[in-house]
C-alpha cells in the first residue's frame, strides 16, 4: 500500500514495544500514573460524596453546579426513570463524574505517549542500534510509522483501560444514586473517540521530529514538553467543550484536527533520515 511494506512497519512497532516491556523503569511508573488518575482519586471523591449524603458539604458543593453552561446542567438528573428524585449528593457525584475528571482523559495517554515518543529515535542513537536500523532493509517511511504506531499504542492502551476502569468506577459509585448505569454519556464517546486520537497524533508527529533532530533523550523529552503543553491545554479545552454541549462544534473541530493531524504526519515522514539515524545530521 503506497509503496510501503506492512511487516517491516509491524517489525519495527513490535521491536519498539519489545524493549518498552522490558524498561520496568519506564513502564511501572507509567502505570502507576494512570492508575492514580483513573482510578484512586475518581473512587476515593465519590465515594465520599455519595457515601456523606445531605450534609452542609455537599449542599455547598452543589450549589456550584449553577456556575457550569445550561447545556451541562440539563445533563445532570433530576430524577430517576422511576420518578424518584436524585439527591444533592447524586447530582454532585453525576457533575464530578461526567464534567470534573474530563483532563484525565486527555493528560494521561498524551503523557505517556509523548514520554515514549520522545526517545524512539534519538534513543536509537544512544543504544548504538541506530546503524543497525538505517542499513536495515525498511525505509524510512516504514521507519518513521513503525516509530509512531510504537508510540501509540502505549496512549491508546492507557486510554482504553483506564476509560473502561474509570467507567466502572462511575456506573458502580454513582449508577445507583441516579437511577442505573449511565456512563459513558455520549459526549464522552465523541471525545475519546472522535477528539483526543487526532490530537495524540498532531502531538506525536512533532514529538518524533524532535526525537528525530536532537543529540539526547533528555533533550528530547525537554523540547517535547514544551510542544505537548500547549496541544494538551487545546485539547482539553476542546474536550471540555464537548462534555458541556457544543452542539455539532465537537465534530467540526474534530475534523480540522484529525486534518492537521495527517498534515503533520506526511511532514513529519521527512524527519527521519538514514544519517540522522547514525548521527550524522543529528541537531536542529
Amino acid at each position: 500500500m503506497f509503496g510501503l511494506d506492512i511487516s517491516r512497519i509491524r517489525t519495527v512497532a513490535r521491536t519498539d514495544l519489545k524493549q518498552l516491556k522490558q524498561a520496568k523503569d519506564f513502564w511501572v511508573p507509567m502505570t502507576l500514573l494512570g492508575s492514580f488518575f483513573f482510578v484512586v482519586i475518581p473512587t476515593i471523591l465519590l465515594v465520599t460524596i455519595t457515601s456523606i449524603g445531605e450534609i452542609g458539604v455537599v449542599d455547598q458543593i452543589s450549589d456550584t453546579l449553577d456556575v457550569l453552561p445550561a447545556a451541562a446542567q440539563t445533563q445532570i438528573p433530576e430524577t430517576t426513570d422511576s420518578g424518584a428524585p436524585v439527591s444533592d449528593a447524586g447530582r454532585t457525584a453525576y457533575a464530578l463524574a461526567v464534567f470534573l475528571f474530563a483532563p484525565v482523559a486527555v493528560i494521561v495517554p498524551l503523557t505517556i505517549s509523548t514520554a515514549v515518543g520522545a526517545a524512539t529515535i534519538v534513543g536509537e542513537r544512544e543504544r548504538g542500534t541506530g546503524e543497525f536500523l538505517a542499513h536495515s532493509p525498511a525505509g524510512v517511511r516504514e521507519i518513521y510509522l513503525g516509530k509512531l504506531i510504537a508510540s501509540l499504542i502505549p496512549g491508546y492502551i492507557t486510554t482504553v483501560v483506564g476509560f473502561g476502569l474509570y467507567s466502572l468506577i462511575v456506573n458502580l459509585v454513582v449508577g445507583p444514586e441516579v437511577g442505573g448505569w449511565f456512563f459513558p454519556t455520549f459526549q464522552w464517546w465523541v471525545m475519546i473517540v472522535w477528539v483526543l486520537p487526532p490530537f495524540l497524533a498532531i502531538c506525536l508527529s512533532l514529538v518524533l521530529r524532535l526525537s528525530a533532530k536532537v543529540r539526547s533523550t533528555a533533550a528530547a523529552q525537554q523540547a517535547s514538553g514544551l510542544v505537548s503543553l500547549p496541544l494538551i491545554m487545546i485539547a482539553y479545552s476542546q474536550s471540555t467543550g464537548v462534555l458541556f454541549g457544543a452542539g455539532y462544534l465537537p465534530f467540526v473541530l474534530g475534523a480540522v484536527a484529525w486534518g492537521a493531524a495527517l498534515f503533520f504526519l506526511a511532514r513529519g515522514v521527512r524527519s527521519v533520515t538514514r544519517s540522522r539515524l547514525l548521527g550524522v545530521a543529528a541537531g536542529i
